[in-house]
């Protein structure tokens, strides 16, 4: 990737729907992340976005060749309204089950009501892609992490997201619960101990998912794939955190 780029305002950046890697596609907006994976037997969805986001979604399937009723699960990382909002009218349009962790399962509900509650060490399986969950609070209770084997062309990699990197409720005050600041770090020093080489974003920020989409569009050459962006990403986690705890006790 480019170490130098001009880059347009935040709020002008639009992403078109993509492939990352193999059978991993982004369909969300800068400003929110989502994700379809096709196993072959259908999409898994991860993350929905807030309403206004819905559309940008449904444009996106439609791009990419699918429709809404390809999509058979849709996946929550965490109950916040800018990952869960659109989850009920996507789940109505496409028939999907929904899944949630169980920790954010009843705060999930002003939006949804889960058909799936997930818990530590819980799988799914959709055709030739099975997703596993390792729950990893901090930026909310129940917050989950994701990970799955993806394949382009022979090779595969090991896909992974962090469910809720933001350190915007761990600050005094904006805490999602007590003792959210313990558990977020625990979570980052955990998941430093799985192995991914396609960090997929919970933003599009995490792993700078519009610059590596441009390269991609002006080269050809795909940055997704990356055997040290994860671990670099979640050393940034835990100095955020440092930095919020420091600022706190200004």
């Amino acid at each position: 990737m480019r170490e130098k780029r001009e880059l347009p305002p935040k709020n002008e950046r639009i992403i078109e729907p993509f492939r990352l890697f193999g059978n991993v596609y982004f369909i969300g907006s800068y400003g929110e992340s989502s994700h379809v994976i096709d196993t072959g037997e259908g999409l898994v969805m991860i993350d929905t976005g807030s309403t206004p986001n819905l559309q940008i979604v449904l444009n996106g399937l439609e791009k990419l060749g699918f429709a809404p009723t390809d999509v058979k699960y849709i996946i929550n990382s965490h109950w916040h309204h800018d990952h869960t909002e659109a989850t009920r009218a996507m789940a109505e349009l496409s028939g999907a089950k929904t899944l949630i962790g169980r920790e954010d399962y009843e705060k999930a509900k002003r939006f949804f009501d889960a058909d799936i509650i997930i818990s530590e060490g819980d799988t799914l399986t959709l055709g030739n892609t099975t997703f596993e969950f390792i729950e990893t609070p901090g930026h909310t209770k129940g917050t989950l992490s994701i990970f799955f084997n993806a394949e382009d062309d022979g090779r595969t990699v090991r896909a992974g997201m962090f469910g809720g990197a933001g350190v915007n409720t761990l600050h005094q005050g904006k805490f999602d619960y007590e003792g959210c600041r313990e558990d977020y770090r625990k979570s980052v020093r955990r998941l430093m101990n799985e192995p991914v080489e396609l960090f997929i974003g919970n933003h599009s920020w995490n792993n700078h998912t519009y610059e590596k989409w441009l390269d991609l569009v002006e080269t050809g050459e795909n940055h997704f794939v990356s055997h040290n962006a994860w671990i670099r990403f979640l050393e940034s986690c835990e100095r955020r955190l440092d930095e919020t705890i420091a600022k706190d006790n200004l």
